[in-house]
């Protein structure tokens, strides 16, 4: 029997009134509803639409929305712009969830190590954060990007690899105020390991903030993708992805704006749908909030 066992009903307890609280926080749903209709429509949509996003139709250049058959119109070379969001969506959806993926676990592996042994291994680490934190994430990304071979794995490790920091850092704080308390003295008494303790007791306490900052970094990921693609650095044609459309219709802002303002559409709805969910996580998972 761990430390944690004789904690299982009250933290049952915790859950479904966070889960009340969340079930109360109406943008958070609508942000919710919001992904939810995002990810269905770009996995089933392209197979529902009568062209794929290559597909090219020259006498059907630059077709405003809602004409014939393409319902969002179409792109300087006639492909069908809603089959080409659809599929960017694909592409930016999974960087961003990817790069949230990788940027969580070296984040909280930093975090946990750092706040629960402390010491100088603490020390050395969160300085090493510091470091990072301290120059400009946004340059590094593209001086990465310029670096190495535009791929949507390597735009997913270069923005996990400038996105972790945030994590640690609040993983760390969390850890540092958990390594003390009963539970964990308990466990020590026991006997279990440092790593048992760190990561079978103590991180499973802490998954609160981590959730929330989570959450917050998927936003991060697709906004961070749109920016160094649109820059020409990230996603490259003829593969679609939000930020390279963007790229692709700044010429045309004046002749062909629905170019520009679909995809920027889609990126703010993501980018927001993903806040408005970790406002709703933070606000569920505070457990100084007592009240439902």
């Amino acid at each position: 029997m761990t430390a944690l066992t004789a904690n299982a009903a009250p933290s049952r307890w915790t859950n479904n009134r966070a889960a009340l609280r969340f079930m109360r926080h109406r943008l958070a749903l609508l942000g919710l509803a919001m992904i939810i209709f995002l990810t269905l429509a770009c996995v089933v949509g392209p197979h529902l639409l009568p062209y794929d996003s290559l597909y090219i139709d020259l006498r059907a250049r630059f077709a405003p929305p809602l004409t014939g058959h393409h319902f969002l119109g179409t792109d300087p070379l006639g492909r069908d712009l809603a089959a080409r969001l659809l599929m960017a969506g694909r592409i930016s959806l999974l960087v961003g969830f990817f790069a949230m993926v990788l940027s969580t676990l070296i984040g909280t592996l930093v975090g946990v190590i750092a706040g629960y042994r402390g010491g100088w291994i603490g020390a050395s680490l969160m300085r090493m954060v510091d470091g990072f934190l301290a120059f400009p994430s946004i340059f590094l990304v593209l001086a990465l990007a310029a670096a190495l071979k535009p791929s949507p794995i390597m735009i997913t490790v270069v923005i996990a690899a400038t996105s972790w920091m945030e994590v640690a850092r609040i993983v760390e704080a969390e850890v540092r105020s958990l390594r003390e308390r009963e539970f964990v003295q308990a466990g020590r008494m026991l006997g279990l390991s440092g790593t048992h303790i760190m990561f079978r007791e103590i991180l499973p306490n802490a998954m609160g903030p981590i959730i929330v900052a989570s959450t917050l970094t998927v936003a991060r990921a697709i906004l961070m993708e749109a920016y160094i693609s649109f820059l020409g650095y990230g996603i490259q044609p003829p593969l679609p992805s939000w930020g390279n459309m963007l790229n692709g219709a700044q010429q045309y802002l004046g002749s062909a704006p629905w170019l520009a303002i679909i995809p920027g559409a889609a990126i703010t709805i993501a980018v927001t749908s993903f806040n408005f969910i970790g406002d709703g996580l933070r606000d569920a998972l505070d457990v100084r909030d007592d009240h439902i």
